[in-house]
């Protein structure tokens, strides 16, 4: 059965794109490989004063500070519970000009998979647990899905400084009602 591409639909890679894999809450998720520098366990993680609860706080990472952000708690959901199987993810954003390293915080880490452009179908307009726009498709896979994260706006750098300040203003914040930021800057 083939693929129909809606005219609104996000333009795909032509080639294969590989990704790697990781579970939140029983939920299979994934990320782009290019965009993950590496893997580690769950160590040390500095708490800063009055974050938002998707902020975990900082790693040093060989003497570089890495904001470590809690993906279930960024979702909406609660905060990661830490087991042995806990992982960050170090995930590398912007350009060669200007790269900003953070972490993500996930349940377990699986794989890699090499998911065809033609098994990606465009994000479902509703029935998300997260915001639509954290979504960059739907990743066929062994008769379920994967879903592949937009790291740009889930991690957006702007939104979380956002997030930070109204609760430092002890406003009480729901990420899902926030406003999409970036959408009108330019990238």
């Amino acid at each position: 059965m083939a693929t129909l591409a809606r005219k609104d639909a996000p333009a795909v890679a032509a080639e294969p794109c590989q990704y790697l894999t990781f579970t939140l809450g029983g939920e299979m998720y994934a990320v782009e490989t290019l965009s993950v520098k590496e893997i580690i366990e769950y160590g040390q993680v500095t708490t800063v004063p009055m974050m938002p609860p998707s902020i975990r706080g900082v790693i040093n990472l060989r003497g570089a500070v890495v904001p470590v952000i809690d993906l279930k708690a960024r979702f909406g959901g609660q905060p990661t519970e830490v087991t042995r199987r806990t992982c960050i993810v170090i995930i590398e954003m912007g350009g060669s000009d200007e790269c900003q390293v953070l972490g993500i915080l996930v349940d377990t880490v699986s794989e890699v998979l090499e998911i065809p452009p033609g098994e990606v179908e465009a994000p479902p307009a509703f029935g998300a647990r997260i915001r639509a726009d954290f979504i960059r498709g739907m990743g066929k896979v062994g008769g379920g899905f994967v879903i592949l994260l937009n790291v740009e706006a889930v991690l957006s750098t702007d939104e979380l400084s956002v997030l930070d300040e109204l609760s430092r203003q002890g406003t009480p914040v729901d990420a899902g009602a926030l406003p999409r930021l970036g959408s009108s800057v330019p990238g």
